[in-house]
C-alpha cells in the first residue's frame, strides 16, 4: 500500500520529488532538466527467475549539456529495520548494466524510523572492492514545522509524516491541505491527494470532530483558504508593482482559483457555466473579493446576484 502511494506520488511530481528527496544531488538546474520514468522490470538472466522491480527509477538529462544524465532509484521502505542495502545494491548494479551507465544515484525514502545499514563495504584485509551507500530521507526525523509552508508540493504532502508536537496534529494536517489546494490546480489530483493526506494523517473520530469544528465553515470549505491567497496576491502585487502583463497574470490566477471554488460547491448548474464566463471581465481585486464571499453563500442565486452588483458597480465607475 505505502509503496504505491508513494510511486504515485513521485511518478505524478517527479520535479518536485527530486527536489525533495534528493536535493543534495539535484542541484539549482534541476527546472532546466528533462526527466523520464523508465521501466521498474529488470531484464531476468533466466526466464524462470523472479522481477526485481524497483519503485520508482527517473532518468535525469539535460538537454543543454551543462550535466551528464543521471539515473536516480527512488525506494520507499515502510520499516527501516527491515531495508536491505543488499538489494538495493543488486538493483542498483542491475539498473547500470542495463542502461550503460555509472551515474547512478540511489534514494531511500524511509516512512517509520529504525537503524537501517547504511553503508556496505566488501572486500578483505588489505582492499575494498566494493564500496556502496545511498541518499537516506528519514521522514519521521523531518520537522513537519520546518516545511509548512513550503512551495513543494511533496513536502506539504508529507507533513504528516514528519515530526511535530502532539498538540499541533490539526494544525499540521491543515498545512497539508492548505498547500495541496493552493499549489495544485488540477481537480483530479486534489481529490487524489486529499486521500494521500488524509491516509496518513490518520485522524481519530475526535479529531475530525474537531478539525470539522475549528477549520471547516458548514459546506466543508476550509476557512481561511479565500483569505490565505487574498494575501499571497496583494503580495505578490506588492512585489510585482503595476506591470500590466503581470497583472493579467494574476488576474488569470484568481480566475482559475475561484472557478475551482465555485464548481466545488454548486457543481455542474447550467447558471454556473454563464456566470464563468463573467468572471473574466473581472478586476484582480472584486475577483479576490469573491473568493472570500463563496464561503457565505448556499445557492447559485446567491453567485448571480453578486455578479450582479459588481458589474453594476464597474458601470457606475466608468
Amino acid at each position: 500500500m505505502h509503496d504505491q502511494n508513494f510511486k504515485n506520488l513521485i511518478l505524478d511530481y517527479p520535479r518536485e520529488a527530486l527536489a525533495f528527496f534528493a536535493q543534495e544531488e539535484t542541484g539549482e538546474d534541476l527546472k532546466l532538466a528533462r526527466i523520464i520514468p523508465i521501466r521498474q522490470e529488470q531484464l531476468k538472466d533466466r526466464l524462470g527467475d523472479r522481477f526485481r522491480e524497483l519503485d520508482v527509477p527517473l532518468l535525469v538529462e539535460w538537454p543543454n549539456g551543462n550535466r551528464e544524465a543521471i539515473l536516480f532509484v527512488l525506494e520507499e521502505e515502510t520499516q527501516a529495520n527491515r531495508f536491505s542495502i543488499y538489494r538495493l545494491a543488486h538493483y542498483c548494479l542491475d539498473l547500470a548494466e542495463l542502461m550503460e551507465t555509472d551515474r547512478v544515484i540511489p534514494v531511500v525514502i524511509f516512512l517509520n524510523p529504525g537503524t537501517p545499514k547504511t553503508s556496505l563495504q566488501l572486500g578483505g584485509d588489505r582492499h575494498s572492492y566494493l564500496e556502496f551507500r545511498y541518499l537516506s530521507c528519514d521522514l519521521k526525523r523531518l520537522s513537519a514545522n520546518d516545511y509548512k509552508d513550503s512551495n513543494n508540493i511533496i513536502a506539504r504532502l508529507n507533513l504528516p509524516n514528519m515530526h511535530y508536537p502532539k498538540n499541533e496534529r490539526l494544525q499540521i494536517y491543515l498545512a497539508a491541505q492548505l498547500g495541496l489546494l493552493q499549489i495544485e490546480p488540477n481537480l483530479n489530483k486534489q481529490r487524489k491527494y486529499i486521500d494521500f493526506i488524509d491516509f496518513y494523517a490518520d485522524l481519530s473520530e475526535q479529531e475530525i470532530i474537531e478539525f470539522q469544528t475549528h477549520y471547516l465553515n458548514k459546506e466543508g470549505e476550509i476557512m481561511g483558504l479565500a483569505q490565505i491567497l487574498k494575501q499571497e496576491g496583494r503580495q505578490e502585487g506588492r512585489q510585482e508593482g503595476r506591470q500590466e502583463g503581470r497583472q493579467e497574470g494574476r488576474q488569470e490566477e484568481c480566475i482559475a482559483f475561484v472557478s475551482r471554488l465555485l464548481r466545488r460547491k454548486f457543481g455542474i448548474h447550467p447558471e454556473l457555466d454563464q456566470s464563468l464566463v463573467i468572471l473574466q471581465t473581472l478586476p484582480v481585486e472584486k475577483l479576490e473579493n469573491m473568493a472570500e464571499a463563496i464561503f457565505d453563500w448556499t445557492d447559485v442565486s446567491d453567485l448571480t446576484e453578486w455578479l450582479r452588483q459588481q458589474l453594476l458597480e464597474i458601470n457606475r465607475a466608468e
